[in-house]
């Protein structure tokens, strides 16, 4: 089961019978309770349950959104809180900590926010945004379905609002665009990753990489990094439109990507996401291969890599910190009192090493 199949069913269950328990549930889906927190945990972050002891309940009921046109609330000391409007495509993979980093923020400045997903499969940007001022957003942070340009459309909408806005992990499809962002530098992190893999030693790193918006940056700083470093250009690159995992035709792929790694002699990989490289792992040992003697390993997103059998190096883009960023430049923006420069902000990704690229065998 999917991570969201199992997060859409824990809500269905807690919208039908109020309360949902933490065993009931890994007993019931199959999995250890430690994961059933973890749905729990995310699921908590976007405001779509509240967690109690043992499990969660429904989310607080938020006060009713003030009408269009009257963005912000008045509170019943009189003080007016601002509203800020959160334009999300997943609830369940990489944007729950950019979601916890922009409601910490906000927490902190005594703001409001208000979330709307769109969706991968079927975008919904201009309705969601739409959506979003008529709640009473007085501010809006997007990051729309598509990948990491923003369509043309989609600003369109955000500038006919009226409202300051804040595109997250998206630049504008003019380079001048004065608009203002705050993104990771995946280039520099997949380059960062191979260049790590060479300093282990190897001069043949693969790439495998599967239907993400992230994906076609993680490939340029990849094919930036086997230039510059003088790697050998002939190591296997799979790059696939589409999700890998979960389906038998994902298996293949996994598999005929090892034993291109292995006839043509790249010992290393960096792999993008996290659930591929998991996934790469799991192929590796049932032909009794292991990692990294056989096939070293570096995951891209860092979102579930320490979980791995072989705890998985991984590059981490800085979600959190991009949430908070994010949220403090559009409160600047909202009281209006003072002209402020376009900002547009470039956070590095970490690298996280572990067990699954062999630094720690060669330390010892």
């Amino acid at each position: 089961m999917l991570v969201e199949q199992r997060q859409e069913l824990l809500l269905r269950e807690l919208r039908d019978t109020g309360a949902v328990r933490v065993t009931e549930l890994a007993a019931r889906f199959g999995v250890s309770a430690g994961t059933i927190r973890r749905d729990i945990a995310e699921l908590a972050d976007l405001g779509r349950l509240t967690k109690v002891r043992g499990g969660a309940v429904p989310a607080q009921r938020a006060a009713a959104p003030a009408p269009a046109g009257a963005p912000g609330r008045q509170e019943p000391d009189g003080q007016r809180r601002p509203t800020l409007g959160l334009l999300v495509p997943s609830a369940t993979y990489y944007y729950p900590r950019v979601v916890a980093g922009v409601r910490e923020v906000a927490a902190r400045h005594g703001a409001r926010v208000v979330i709307g997903l769109s969706d991968y499969a079927q975008p919904r940007d201009e309705r969601q945004i739409e959506e979003l001022c008529a709640s009473g957003a007085d501010g809006l942070l997007v990051a729309s379905a598509g990948g990491h340009t923003l369509p043309a459309s989609v600003l369109e909408r955000l500038r006919a609002t009226g409202r300051p806005f804040v595109l997250l992990e998206r630049r504008p499809q003019e380079p001048d665009d004065p608009c203002e962002f705050v993104v990771s530098d995946h280039v520099t992190g997949a380059a960062r990753a191979v260049r790590h893999l060479r300093d282990l030693g190897h001069e043949r790193v693969a790439l495998f990489t599967a239907g993400s918006p992230t994906a076609p940056l993680v490939r340029e700083g990849y094919e930036r990094a086997v230039r510059q470093l003088g790697l050998d250009p002939g190591a296997p690159v799979a790059v696939r439109d589409e999700p890998a995992s979960g389906t038998a035709a994902a298996v293949a792929r996994y598999d005929a990507f090892i034993e291109e790694c292995r006839a043509r002699g790249a010992r290393a990989a960096l792999v993008h996401s996290d659930q591929d490289a998991i996934e790469l792992l799991q192929r590796l040992r049932a032909k009794g291969l292991r990692t990294p003697d056989d096939l070293a390993l570096i995951a891209y997103d860092d979102e579930i890599a320490a979980l791995a059998e072989v705890p998985l190096t991984a590059v981490a883009p800085p979600k959190r910190q991009l949430g908070e960023q994010a949220a403090q430049l559009l409160l600047d923006r909202l009281p209006g009192e003072r002209e402020l420069a376009p900002r547009q902000m470039v956070l590095q990704p970490q690298l996280t090493v572990r067990e699954s690229c062999g630094a720690a065998a060669l330390a010892r």
